[in-house]
C-alpha cells in the first residue's frame, strides 16, 4: 500500500514536469504533443509497468529532437531518468 502512494508520488512529480514542458512555447509543438501523449498514457488506468513504458518510449521518441532547446532537452531527460527509477 504505502508502495503505491510513493509511485503514485513519483508520478505526480514526473507528470507536473510535463506540463511545464506541455506549456513552454519555446518547445517545438511535435514535442509537446508527444509529452501530451505520454502524459495521457501515464496517467490512464492500468497496469503501472505498461502505462510508464509507453510514456518513456513516446518521450524516448522526441528526445533527440534537432530542435529541441537545451533547457527542454535536459527536463525530458531527467523526465526519462524518473520514468526509468519508478520502472518495475
Amino acid at each position: 500500500m504505502a508502495e503505491d502512494r510513493k509511485l503514485d508520488e513519483s508520478i505526480e512529480q514526473i507528470t507536473k514536469r510535463m506540463d511545464m514542458l506541455i506549456a513552454d512555447t519555446s518547445v517545438p509543438k511535435n514535442v509537446r504533443g508527444a509529452v501530451s501523449e505520454a502524459r495521457a498514457k501515464l496517467n490512464a488506468q492500468g497496469d503501472y509497468t505498461e502505462r510508464i513504458s509507453s510514456a518513456i518510449y513516446k518521450i524516448d521518441e522526441v528526445s533527440a529532437d534537432i530542435n529541441l532547446p537545451a533547457q527542454a532537452r535536459t527536463v525530458i531527460w531527467n523526465i526519462l531518468s524518473m520514468l526509468e527509477s519508478i520502472k518495475e
